[in-house]
Parts: structure tokens; sequence; C-alpha cells
């Protein structure tokens, strides 16, 4: 599924016209072109700050949101690289923790497409190429690099000695790149590994693990589980941590969802599990309370978009599109649409998917919580049709009607669906993060 990008900066806009003229446009996987790229613009990758990579079907963003405040939070910088990015391009680099600026940004990337004829590169490796120039010429203290797509063969994974590496939630999807089993899928993800350097996991099934392990001992890398090399748990107020190192405790994570103190788990395991960077005890609580990773179970605020619905509604978005995402949200929607003396709140979904994604597998968990799915598009993407979403959504028995309209028109049908007299409902806008990124411009609310 190709990327898409637009920036309101007539020099940012020139270079993804560019861009788009020379890529491929599709994804494509392979660590050949972003090489020949790199040489071409003097391997900057060799001139990194200490590099913490994070690999993951699920939960890396948030894991990098962690890792991010926890090292700020120590009186560190890092540079950040991320995608997609949601509503403006610049999200994806993060200098010393501010997001790149327009000029910088325009610069970089006529640099890296000056020297890009000929290769075929990816929208995602000219990216990449861009991010690691500007971070091998801005200092900082550490960077973080989430993986694109799968690991072993993702753009990201040409960088050679990270001081730790990290794999978040596994799950099934990109089943055309990556593998039609969650063990290939696994086998993939765990490509990052590099020798002498550990790989920190979370716990997964027994035939999962081993395919990890078995790709990091060839790699000669050092697995360090969750169960095994360090543990945690949580309750609704704090986060236990623990390791050979000892115990740490925080407050439960603001992020919200039931599957977040893993990501906070993982990330504190991340920075405990290396020697370059000196975490104090104490950021690994002002992680938990300062890390911020839009559209992943989001409450929107105060806008033009939340004004369409009755007073005391809540809306929250979240661009998940696969199973283990559904099973994620399934969990937070429990949590945040019950009232504080215990009453169930109707849930309202508003659905837009990428047409490679499956809608069934990210809904079932949802299922018997939805009152109602209005099922949208995605604009300017390849997207299931609405009418087909309905269809997927009242095979698994949830009432679903179908708009070639936007969301601010699935919103006022919602509303005006609504007993003025009934509780006001929790509104979930779910299956795209394109579709993420046209809701939080809406509503006013474009990442920081």
């Amino acid at each position: 599924m190709p990327d898409h990008a637009s920036s309101s900066s007539p020099a940012v806009q020139a270079q993804l016209d560019r861009l788009w003229s020379l890529s491929p446009g599709a994804d494509i996987l392979g660590l050949e072109r972003i090489t020949a790229l790199l040489a071409r613009i003097g391997n900057p990758h060799h001139n990194l700050p200490p590099v913490i990579h994070v690999a993951g079907t699920n939960g890396k963003g948030s894991t990098c949101a962690f890792l991010r405040a926890g090292v700020e939070a120590a009186g560190l910088t890092a540079h950040v690289y991320t995608s997609p990015h949601l509503v403006r391009f610049n999200e994806r680099i993060r200098i010393a923790g501010r997001l790149i600026e327009d000029d910088v940004l325009a610069t970089l990337l006529a640099e890296v497409l000056d020297q890009a004829d000929g290769i075929g590169a990816s929208f995602f490796e000219v990216t990449t190429a861009a991010a690691f120039l500007a971070f091998s010429r801005e200092p900082a203290d550490t960077c973080i690099i989430e993986v694109g797509l799968g690991g072993r063969l993702d753009a990201t994974n040409v960088i050679a000695r990270p001081i730790v590496t990290g794999i978040a939630q596994l799950g099934v999807d990109h089943q055309f790149f990556l593998g039609d089993t969650a063990e290939e899928i696994a086998g993939e993800k765990a490509g990052i590994a590099k020798a002498g350097v550990p790989l920190v996991t979370m716990k997964y099934p027994p035939t999962v693990a081993q395919r990890v392990a078995n790709v990091a001992g060839a790699a000669n890398a050092t697995v360090l589980a969750a169960g095994q090399a360090w543990s945690f748990s949580a309750d609704a107020e704090r986060l236990t941590y623990e390791d050979a190192q000892g115990r740490v405790e925080t407050p439960r994570p603001r992020l919200a969802g039931p599957h977040q103190p893993e990501n906070l788990a993982l990330a504190i395991a991340l920075l405990r599990h290396q020697d370059r960077l000196a975490i104090p005890p104490g950021a690994y609580g002002a992680a938990a309370t300062n890390a911020r990773w839009p559209a992943r179970m989001q409450r929107l605020g105060d806008g033009p978009l939340v004004a369409l619905l009755p007073q005391g509604s809540e809306v929250w978005l979240d661009g998940g599109h696969n199973p283990a995402a559904g099973s994620a949200i399934a969990a937070a929607l429990a949590e945040v649409s019950l009232t504080p003396n215990g009453v169930r709140r109707p849930i309202q979904i508003i659905l837009g998917m990428l047409s490679n994604k499956d809608p069934e597998g990210l809904l079932q968990p949802i299922a018997e919580m939805a009152e109602s799915l209005t099922a949208v598009p995605v604009p300017d993407h390849e997207h299931h049709s609405p009418a087909d979403l309905a269809q997927h959504a009242r095979r698994l028995g949830i009432s679903a009607t179908a708009t070639d309209q936007n969301v601010p028109d699935a919103l006022r049908s919602i509303a005006r669906r609504c007993d003025p007299r009934g509780t006001p409902p929790v509104v979930l806008i779910l299956g795209s993060l394109y579709l993420a990124g046209e809701v939080l411009a809406a509503n006013g609310e474009p990442p920081d």
C-alpha cells in the first residue's frame, strides 16, 4: 500500500512531488536500495547518536513514545523516527525532541532526491535516508528508531550497532510481505537482532518465542524476554517492574488501554538493558505520565467534530487495523465506556479501512460491545468500500450502515439517532491511521 503525504509548505511539497515522481509507488522490502542511496549521501547512518531500534506488529509506536518521555525526563535529548505521520509529514522526524522544521526538511529531502536517480528508492527509503542525514548532523544523546515494516528487510535495519533492540507485541499483519503465520512474522521482526546487542522482547507463545530465539541466536544476540529476564505487574494505580537490577515502580500509564502497561514495561526494560544512557529511576515514572502517542485510544478534546454530538458524548480515536489491535481496543473500550456508577454507555463505531486490511479480524473482539457501526471511506487512499465494511460488520452481528460521506457527516448521523433523554454515547473512530490524521486535523488537534 503506497504511502501518501502533502505539506502546507511549498518548499516541502515541491520535494514530496519529486519523491512521488521517482518512487515506485508501492511498498518494497530489501536493503539494496537504501544501502546504495545512503552511500551516495555519505553513509550518515554510520554517524548517528546511540540507537534504540524497536520492531513489532502493535505497540512499537507507544513503546517509542515511552522511550522518548523517559529519555527526556532524564535530562537527555532524543532524535525520533516513526511512521506514518497523521497530519504533517514532519511528524516522522523529531530532532532532539522537536518536529523537524519545514525549511530543514525541504533541504534534506532535496539533498537525498538529488542523489536518488536510478536507484528506484521507495517513499519510505527516501524518508529514512533524510532522517538519518538529519540525525547525523544535529547532536542528541540517542536515536529512537521505529521499524517501518517487518524488520529484517526494513530500510531502518541498516543500523549496524544499536545499543539495544526491542520487539513489542507480535501478531498477524502485512502477510503479503512478512508471511502467513505468527512464527514467520516473528522471524522477520527478529531480523533486527545484532551480534552482541541485547534483544528485549515481550512474552510470546512458545512457538513464536522459539522462532525469535532461533533468529537472534543466529545473529549472536541475547534475548531478554518478559517472564524470564524481566517482569511487570500493574493495577489500577501503579506499575511494578522487576529485573536483575531491582524493582521500579511508576504510576499507571496515562495512555489509555490495558495494553499500555506492557508497552511501558518494555520501554523500561529497553532503557535498563543498555549501558550508554544514564536513566535515573524517577525518569520511568515521568515516562508513564508524560508520554503522548496520538490516535492510539486518544480521547478527542473540545473541537468542531466533538461539538457535532450531544453534550456529554465522548469521541475516541484509534488507528488500529488488525486483529491484535482489535483485542487491545476492545479491552480499552470496556474501560472508557463504563460510567463511575458502573453503567455501560452506548458505543458507536465509525470505521474506515485500507483495502489490504481485514475488517472482521479487527471488529470481532469489539462486535458484542458495538451498538452500531457507520462505515466511511478513507480519503485519497485505496480503501474498502463503505458498503463492503458494513457487510463485514453485519456478518458479526453489528447493526451497520454505509455512507460515502466523511466523518463529520457520520457524526451528524449518530447525533440524529441519539435519544436526547438517554445516556450520551461513546463514539470510536477506527481502522486507519490515515483516517485518524484526517480526524485530528478536522478537530484542530494536529500532533506537535
